[in-house]
């Protein structure tokens, strides 16, 4: 079993090695440290990247850790999956004529000596005597529970998992991030004195009623629900693409059949196929019912599959599963054009009659977006979309209750970065708002 767990661990180590001192320090060195830098407003967390690759490159290691962590407490994850080339290297005037600076490889580079060393964020506020609960430890729960938390407020955060981190622990493959980064910042956000609750599920063994009593504030960090279904013949037989990526990091063995179909054509997509290939498939095929201009994934990440070896159906519409022995040998598809925009603003497919075709397979992976929180009715919270309804503070339909993340992403595209940043808002506004309340009274 053990050496199954390093074979996986070995197959999907991270894509990217840390940088040594002098090739930071090279790396450092070529930014020009721009006024009113587009790197820095390119960045959801507003990370001040000119001050801190500069503290990089005068050997301020810690300096460049405070910097990061006065924007951005999940700096880790961050510097590990972002889409950086969508972002801040994206935006990198050095871009246009040169290579732009590795701003991720750099942040990483100094959150590793941050962990390293222990050098974690510290604050000297008095304790404020509000008691606020967190539910769910994904991204967003951990940026704003650490960022009340440093405002002295006492913070409880509630996970449903056995481990806290969300998708980063669970649902980002282990070549982008590793669980142990993860599990080290829920550690160094603990370090700020957050209690964190594993095993609690709202609606379960907690009650949103108890929650209002014991606590001055609630905030739902739930996420996303899992993989919703494709509504197809013989869909049992199909793996669950967040399943297939959460066993690669945490199971001692992964199922991956030797002819692979993963249906979808997102980021989680390409995770999926990812794994497949590297972990012994000999053909992986993703299969998406739009062309290429139309993947909702990233241009690199679409590239980065391509050069794995993955392989491409396109214009194709999965029709049924067909199986044996509850074991999938094959998908049968039909031929489709694109025809006018639909809800989602992209050309809808347009089955073509009487092209119906099979794809063998022996393992077929779905990974077609996620389920809306289902928190949200049950609780009787207003919707936009199917998520959750927040104002401009984060504030829910419900009193003293708020929300942040992807539960309330009803517009553009869910990220890490993004749900950091969500956090750490949702985290000043409740704040202004307790202490504006403890004022009146």
């Amino acid at each position: 079993m053990e050496a199954e767990q390093r074979e996986i661990g070995k197959a999907l180590a991270e894509q990217l090695p840390p940088l040594s001192p002098n090739a930071a320090a090279v790396e450092a060195d070529r930014c020009l440290y721009c006024y009113d830098a587009p790197c820095t407003h390119a960045c959801p967390t507003h990370i001040d990247i000119p001050r801190f690759i500069k503290k990089i490159a005068t050997g301020n290691l810690r300096g460049s850790a405070e910097t990061i962590f006065e924007a951005n407490l999940l700096g880790a994850t961050c510097a590990r999956v972002c889409p950086v080339q969508e972002l801040c290297e994206g935006a990198c005037v050095l871009g246009t004529d040169h290579k732009p600076i590795s701003i991720g490889r750099l942040q990483r580079f100094a959150m590793d000596y941050a962990r390293e060393t222990h050098t974690y964020p510290k604050f000297e506020t008095a304790p404020t005597g509000k008691s606020i609960a967190v539910i769910g430890a994904g991204p967003a729960g951990l940026s704003c529970a650490g960022e009340l938390a440093r405002r002295g407020h006492n913070v409880t955060l509630f996970e449903k998992r056995e481990l806290p981190g969300g998708l980063s622990t669970y649902g980002i493959i282990g070549l982008r991030e590793p669980v142990e980064v993860a599990l080290q910042e829920t550690r160094m956000i603990e370090g700020l004195g957050v209690r964190i609750r594993t095993g609690v599920e709202l609606g379960k063994s907690l009650t949103l009623d108890v929650l209002q009593k014991e606590f001055a504030a609630v905030v739902l960090s739930v996420g996303l629900g899992r993989t919703p279904g494709l509504g197809i013949e013989g869909e049992e037989v199909i793996v669950d693409g967040l399943e297939f990526i959460e066993a690669s990091k945490t199971s001692s063995t992964v199922g991956v059949g030797r002819n692979v179909l993963v249906i979808g054509a997102g980021n989680t997509a390409v995770d999926c196929a990812t794994i497949a290939k590297r972990l012994g498939a000999e053909r992986v095929t993703m299969v998406y019912r739009r062309t290429d201009r139309e993947m909702t994934c990233y241009e690199h990440e679409y590239d980065f599959a391509r050069k794995e070896g993955i392989e491409f159906r396109f214009l194709t519409q999965p029709l049924r599963v067909i199986a044996k022995d509850g074991v999938a040998t094959g998908l049968e598809c039909l031929r489709v054009e694109l025809g006018v925009a639909d809800a989602s603003g992209r050309p809808a497919p347009v089955p073509v009659a009487g092209s119906e075709f099979v794809l063998n397979a022996d393992q077929i992976v779905k990974a077609v977006g996620q389920q809306k929180p289902a928190l949200a009715a049950q609780l009787g919270l207003a919707t936009k979309k199917g998520f959750i309804a927040v104002d401009s503070n984060f504030k829910t339909s419900l009193d003293c209750v708020y929300a942040a993340g992807d539960c309330i992403r009803s517009t553009g595209a869910a990220s890490t970065v993004m749900a950091v940043e969500d956090g750490k808002l949702a985290a000043h506004a409740i704040h202004q708002q307790l202490m504006a309340a403890a004022e009146v009274k």
